[in-house]
């Protein structure tokens, strides 16, 4: 006899809920995707270098033009609540103390693949696109590539390019600011 698991769905208003009364503490390492409570992987070395690399290299470089936030909370109605790893905001003179910022609020998401670039590609990639967030990219450690997703449907994106050392971009919010992928890698 089989037995059925039963999933439990969860709207980003009851998730935070869970937060503040104490479910879940800030040390969990989850987000909610789709509904669900998620446990994220674990950050490895290289991944977390690659994280402070990134966030040096994009606040150095764009000031106080936007704010970068780190593995923090981005609110994406009604049931997805991802913590991308680097997020370039709007300023917004709070800092996103009153609210965490949404959909709206985004210039450029970041994620660091290591060891999870099929889930930042094929689960997040769908979501952040149907949300209309503009620039997406996948900085793929093992490939030393970096990945440029633009051009959201409610499908995903339509314009996906891949980029290797040696290359440059500028993100769509900031033409005039270019980023070498050699810049965005860890040394190792």
């Amino acid at each position: 006899m089989a037995v059925e698991l039963r999933h439990w769905r969860f709207t980003v208003d009851q998730y935070e809920r869970m937060g503040k009364v104490g479910i879940l503490g800030e040390d969990d390492r989850v987000e909610l995707i789709g509904g669900e409570i998620v446990e994220m992987a674990a950050i490895g070395e290289r991944h977390a270098g690659a994280v402070n690399r990134g966030n040096r290299v994009l606040g150095r470089r764009l000031g106080d033009r936007a704010i970068v936030a780190v593995q923090n909370p981005l609110r994406l109605p009604r049931d997805d609540e991802p913590q991308p790893d680097l997020v370039v905001l709007r300023p917004r003179d709070d800092d996103y103390a009153s609210a965490h910022p949404t959909g709206a609020d985004v210039l450029l998401i970041v994620e660091i693949a290591d060891s999870t670039f099929r889930y930042d590609r094929h689960v997040k990639a769908p979501i952040y696109a149907r949300h209309g967030i503009p620039d997406y990219w996948i900085l793929h450690l093992p490939r030393a590539a970096l990945v440029v997703l633009r051009d959201p449907t409610p499908t995903g994106y339509k314009t996906v390019r891949i980029l290797r050392r040696g290359e440059s971009i500028a993100p769509l919010a900031f033409p005039d600011v270019d980023f070498a992928v050699d810049e965005l890698l860890p040394r190792v």
